[in-house]
C-alpha cells in the first residue's frame, strides 16, 4: 500500500518548566506550555502499521525529542515490546539514535541532535518480536535557528477536528479501513437456509451385538466431541448367544487354519503339484476367514466393541440409552460438524439466474458479520433450471467450509451478486454510520485527529458498500470504535494530550 503521509503543524509557546521537552506538555488548565519552537506531526500507514508521530522542527544543534506512536493495525493495538531505530538521513550522511524499548505502550521516544540545515529524510525501523517494519517521511527541513522555523512554519493552531487519543483508541474495540476503489455488483436480497454438506454427518452404527455402555459422562445431543474420542462400547461378555469374544475366538481359529491350508497348497502350486483351480479356491477361503477376523477385531479393546467419533464436532443425535441391549447394525448416535454446510436459497425464476452470470454469494453470519462463500474454498454448488407448480421457485445452493455457527433449518440474510461490475469506492460497510436514513462516516485525518462526514451510498456487496460521493480513495475510515469517537465529538470538550512520554 502507498504511504499515506499527513503533516500536521501547530505552534507551541515555550515553557519555563524543565519538562517543556515532552512532545505532549501541557499545564494543568490543559494549556500549551510557553515553547517558541513550532512542532510537527505526521501520520503514515502502511500495510501492518499505523505511525503517528510528533516532534519540535528540527533546528541545528538543537536536539529534538520524538514521541512516535505505533499501532499494529491488525487488532488496533500498541507496539508492547521491541525497538525504533530513528535516522535522519541527506544523501549518504546521516544521524541515527535507537530507542531499544517503548516509553509507554505503543510509544518510543528517540532523540536526534542535526549538524547541518538542509532538507532530509527521516525514516523509522520498527523491530517487534512478531513483525518488523520501515516507514519514511521524506523532505524533513532541518532548520538554522528558530526564527528561521517560526518564519517557515508559522504560529497558526491546528484545527484538530474530532480529538480522540491513541490511548483512548487502544483501550477499546478500534479498527481502521483504506478507503479503496474496487468492484461493485449489483445484488438480489433474499435469504437461506443451512442445511448438512454430504460428509458434515455420519451416523455410527452397532458393529456387533452387545449392551451399549457410554464412555462420556453426560453424553448429550449437542455435546462437543473431538476426533477418536471413545463416545460408547458394546460389551457382549455374560451373553450365551452372539458373544463377541466367542466370535473372535472363533474367527481366529477359522482365520489360522485357513491361512495353514493357504501357505502349504501355495507351496504345491508353485512347484506345479495341484491345479490352479484348486488353488484359488483355497486362496479365496484364506481372505474371506481374513478379512472376518479382521473385521471382528477392529475396534476392540478388553473384549467389547468400541465406538469413537469419526471427526470433531457434536452428537447431532443419540438413539440408545445406557445398557440397551442392541443388534449388529442398529444406528446408536449421530455426528455432526460446524466446519461444512450448505445453504440453500430460493429466488423466482425471473432473476433468469445461471452459474454463467452470478459472481458472488454472500451470507450473514449469527453475529451480523458478512461472508463470501468461497471463504475457505467454499463454492457455489448447483443452480436449478426447472420450477414445478408446486414449488415455482430456483433453487441455489452453496457450500460453505468454515465454522457455521448456526442450527441446521435456521435462515440467514443472502445476498447474490450478478452480472458485470463496475468500478467504484468502497468501504466496510461497519464504517457506516446511519441517522433517520442520513449516513455518515468518521475519517481519521491524522493520528489522534478525526471528523464526520456525511456520504452518499450505493450498493452493498456482502462486507463492502459503494459510495458515490463524500470520500476519496486513500483516505482512513474508523469501522470499529465510530461510535465511541462520535460521541467524543458531542461531549462538548476536547480532551487534553495526556500521554505519558
Amino acid at each position: 500500500m502507498k504511504y499515506l503521509i499527513i503533516a500536521v503543524f501547530a505552534f507551541l509557546a515555550m515553557s519555563c518548566n524543565e519538562k517543556a521537552e515532552d512532545a505532549h506538555a501541557h499545564n494543568e488548565d490543559g494549556s500549551h506550555a510557553g515553547e517558541e519552537i513550532p512542532r510537527l506531526s505526521h501520520t503514515i500507514w502502511t500495510d501492518k502499521t499505523e505511525s503517528f508521530v510528533e516532534f519540535p522542527a528540527l533546528i541545528v544543534g538543537s536536539p529534538s525529542r520524538f514521541a512516535a506512536h505505533f499501532t499494529v493495525l491488525d487488532k488496533h493495538q500498541p507496539v508492547r515490546e521491541g525497538s525504533v531505530t530513528l535516522s535522519l538521513i541527506k544523501g549518504d550522511k546521516g544521524l541515527r539514535n535507537t530507542a531499544e524499548k517503548p516509553s509507554s505502550p505503543g510509544i518510543f521516544s528517540p532523540t536526534i541532535q542535526p549538524k547541518e540545515a538542509g532538507t532530509y529524510q527521516l525514516v523509522f525501523e520498527l523491530k517487534t518480536p512478531d513483525y518488523s517494519d520501515k516507514i519514511t517521511i521524506n523532505d524533513v527541513t532541518v532548520y538554522a535557528n528558530t526564527d528561521d522555523a517560526i518564519k517557515a512554519l508559522g504560529t497558526a493552531e491546528e484545527d484538530a477536528g474530532i480529538s480522540f487519543l491513541k490511548e483512548q483508541a487502544w483501550k477499546i474495540d478500534f479498527q481502521t479501513a483504506v478507503v479503496v476503489s474496487g468492484e461493485i455488483y449489483d445484488v438480489i436480497n433474499t435469504s437461506g437456509v443451512w442445511m448438512p454438506s454430504p460428509g458434515s454427518v455420519k451416523s455410527l452404527a452397532a458393529k456387533s451385538n452387545g449392551v451399549v455402555d457410554f464412555k462420556v459422562n453426560n453424553l448429550t445431543e449437542g455435546t462437543a466431541v473431538k476426533q477418536g474420542q471413545l463416545l460408547m462400547s458394546l460389551n457382549s461378555q455374560g451373553l450365551a448367544s452372539n458373544n463377541l469374544s466367542t466370535e473372535i475366538a472363533n474367527a481366529r481359529s477359522n482365520f489360522n487354519q485357513a491361512k495353514s491350508e493357504y501357505e502349504r497348497k501355495k507351496e504345491l502350486y508353485d512347484s506345479k503339484i495341484i491345479p490352479k483351480s484348486e488353488f484359488e479356491k483355497v486362496e479365496s477361503n484364506f481372505s474371506i476367514a481374513k478379512s472376518n477376523y479382521q473385521s471382528l477385531t477392529s475396534g476392540v479393546s478388553g473384549g467389547s466393541k468400541q465406538i469413537r467419533a469419526p471427526f470433531e464436532g457434536f452428537i447431532k443425535s443419540i438413539t440408545v440409552s445406557n445398557g440397551d441391549y442392541v443388534e449388529q447394525g442398529v444406528a446408536l448416535v449421530t455426528v455432526g460438524t460446524h466446519q461444512s454446510k450448505v445453504l440453500k436459497t430460493q429466488l423466482a425464476p425471473n432473476y433468469g439466474l445461471s452459474m454463467e452470470n452470478v459472481q458472488g454469494i454472500w451470507y450473514q453470519t449469527k453475529n451480523g458479520e458478512w461472508k463470501s462463500v468461497t471463504d475457505a474454498e467454499g463454492e457455489i454448488l448447483s443452480i436449478g433450471k426447472d420450477v414445478e407448480r408446486e414449488n415455482p421457485l430456483i433453487s441455489v445452493y452453496a457450500k460453505v467450509n468454515v465454522d457455521v455457527d448456526m442450527p441446521e433449518g435456521s435462515l440467514t440474510p443472502v445476498q447474490i451478486a450478478m452480472g458485470n461490475a463496475t468500478q467504484n469506492t468502497m468501504i466496510p460497510v461497519n464504517a457506516i454510520l446511519e441517522d433517520y436514513g442520513s449516513y455518515s462516516v468518521i475519517v481519521q485525518l491524522s493520528g489522534e485527529s478525526f471528523e464526520r462526514r456525511p456520504v452518499q451510498i450505493g450498493k452493498r456487496n456482502g462486507e463492502n458498500v459503494e459510495i458515490l460521493q463524500g470520500l476519496e480513495v486513500g483516505e482512513v475510515v474508523v469501522t470499529t470504535g465510530a461510535y465511541q469517537v462520535k460521541m467524543a465529538s458531542m461531549s462538548g470538550s476536547t480532551p487534553a494530550h495526556g500521554h505519558d512520554h
